[in-house]
């Protein structure tokens, strides 16, 4: 196995696409989707499929600049690289941001979820209980994270493919719905309102929470410094991306949506229990308890591991403590999970704090934070480009498509994506957070960084000599 100066790249293509999928299914595809319904009805898939093809063009970007440099903490080294140490700053510990958002979101609901089996037990024992587990786990050699990591995340793709099964079962055979009298089918999509009930407006809202439920998927550039052959695995990986989207969210939705009339998903409990009511399983909120449980643990897992790799690039920079930088003996980067374990036990008290309705905010306040990281890689990656001569470009081994259009519409979307946000009264507080933040950043990086910033541009990641 080759080292890369301290990180090992113990990472395969199986592993790292589990990984991927692990961070992006979870909270905001298993509960999400539901309040996304309601806003848009049956033109939510128009969300997704719009929302997924701007997030493909990020990862495309993103794989670009992957496998020209793998590296540690990768689009924060790229950031600083190519528009500057304070780009570079702010987009790492932007990203970091988003995970202990997006983790101390799933470390509370696996205490709700662990409360439907052990009610007497206090919720702040569970959620205490996992962060000392998956902290555990990160701190294990990255081949053990990255297994773990690939069965948990198996078991929820397992639970998704079986609910799609099982929908297009109850269609064929044309099974009412729990003996409701509803009929199931495409038709659905377009009764109850028409296809765009809520009109344009609704359509547009649903955006909020769509690129919410994609957030951690680019957790596959983060895994550059440590695959095997990141440059077969990524470009693998990311061109995986269309499929995933297809698949576990607008499939698994248009089969939601023909099974029952949309204005009823969500409005009895998990849109997921509904599918396995249907089909007469006793045991339907037990099975699903297992699923997101499962899910939970894998996007916490993902995202621990993720944000640690990216403080540990910004250490490597001078950009985070030195002490982020510390490797153990398995080759992995202990303060950072240390630090990402201290930060999620303030889901203990958040669980006291927190009201339920409160879903809305943080995931607007992870989709800002989630948004402006693919914004700056896409503009990371423009920068890259203008900065190569034409040899150079031709020699790119995996260039984004439809250059320079693709990445200028992406753009565009994600500056569309921070305006929604903004409009919407349930989610300008979002916004507000989000600002408050980069701002907080720019003063934080002109008095602790700048006076240590190092002009050395050395890769963080030496490439070895044969992968």
């Amino acid at each position: 196995m080759q080292e890369t100066q301290g990180l090992k790249r113990g990472l395969t293509a199986r592993h790292i696409r589990f990984m991927a999928l692990g961070s992006a299914i979870g909270t905001g595809l298993f509960y999400g989707s539901a309040s996304a319904i309601q806003m848009a009805g049956p033109a939510v898939l128009l969300a997704y499929l719009i929302g997924g093809a701007a997030v493909f063009m990020v990862m495309r970007a993103l794989g670009e600049m992957a496998v020209h440099n793998p590296v540690a903490g990768s689009f924060g080294h790229y950031a600083s690289t190519y528009l500057g140490p304070m780009s570079g700053f702010i987009l790492g510990w932007t990203y970091a941001f988003e995970m202990i958002i997006v983790c101390l979101a799933d470390v509370t609901a696996f205490g709700i979820y662990m409360g439907f089996w052990f009610p007497e037990v206090a919720r702040w024992i569970w959620v205490l209980g996992i962060v000392f587990l998956i902290g555990g786990l990160n701190l294990c050699n990255v081949k053990v994270f990255g297994e773990m990591e690939f069965w948990l995340s198996l078991l929820k793709v397992g639970a998704i493919v079986a609910m799609i099964l099982a929908g297009f079962g109850i269609m064929a055979f044309g099974l009412s719905n729990a003996g409701a009298g509803n009929a199931v089918g495409i038709s659905n999509l377009f009764e109850h309102g028409g296809f765009m009930p809520n009109g344009v407006s609704g359509l547009i809202a649903s955006f909020a929470v769509v690129m919410f439920a994609f957030g951690g998927i680019e957790i596959i550039g983060i895994t550059a410094g440590e695959a095997k052959d990141p440059q077969r695995v990524i470009p693998k990986a990311i061109n995986a991306v269309p499929m995933r989207i297809l698949l576990f969210y607008v499939l698994t939705l248009f089969v939601l949506m023909c099974l029952y009339p949309w204005p009823q998903i969500g409005s009895q409990g998990s849109p997921f229990v509904q599918i396995f009511s249907n089909l007469g399983i006793g045991s339907a909120a037990t099975v699903l308890n297992i699923v997101v449980i499962s899910a939970a643990i894998s996007a916490i897992n993902s995202d621990i591991f993720g944000a640690g790799r990216m403080m540990y690039g910004l250490a490597q920079q001078g950009q985070a403590p030195k002490g982020f930088a510390k490797i153990s003996r398995h080759g992995v980067p202990w303060m950072t999970v240390v630090v990402m374990g201290a930060a999620l036990l303030g889901g203990v008290v958040l669980n006291y704090l927190i009201p339920e309705n409160v879903f809305l905010l943080i995931a607007s306040i992870a989709t800002f934070a989630t948004v402006w990281v693919w914004l700056m890689i896409l503009v990371t990656q423009v920068a890259m480009r203008r900065s190569m001569s034409r040899e150079e470009v031709a020699q790119l081994k995996f260039p984004v498509p439809f250059w320079p259009y693709g990445p200028a519409a992406a753009i565009a979307f994600m500056l569309f994506v921070f305006g929604v946000l903004g409009y919407f009264p349930d989610t300008q507080a979002a916004l507000l957070v989000g600002v408050v933040w980069v701002l907080f950043l720019v003063v934080a990086y002109k008095l602790w960084c700048k006076p240590q910033v190092v002009a050395s541009a050395q890769p963080l990641v030496q490439e070895p000599t044969q992968l």
